[in-house]
């Protein structure tokens, strides 16, 4: 059953919230402040498909993180399945973090 307007929005917004939850573990700054998040789609079913990345591809937690992000999206109330699909291009750089991450990390 396709999902109305009002609970796409309600996901929508809920996928900040969730982003904020998971930390790279070696920065104590979350994925959407370090500017890991690069997009995320829903769909009428309630699939979500993030498109994110890591500081590098040798990132020691490129097999957990994604999996942690699906896991906190399939929280998310009408979320029926979240794939995670990473990608280096283009590659992440310190100038993709917020001005709060920066602060965060004394880069200010």
């Amino acid at each position: 059953m396709a999902l109305t307007e009002e609970q796409l929005d309600s996901i929508g917004e809920k996928l900040v919230e969730k982003f904020k939850t998971v930390y790279d573990p070696e920065i104590p700054v979350d994925i959407y402040e370090l500017g890991l998040v690069y997009d995320a789609q829903v769909n009428a079913d309630g699939e979500v498909k993030v498109t994110m990345t890591l500081t590098s591809p040798n990132c020691p937690v490129a097999e957990s993180l994604p999996v942690e992000v699906e896991q906190r999206v399939e929280e998310i109330e009408y979320v029926t399945k979240c794939y995670v699909e990473i990608t280096f291009d283009p590659p992440w750089d310190r100038d993709m973090m917020s001005e709060e991450a920066k602060f965060e990390l004394g880069m200010l």
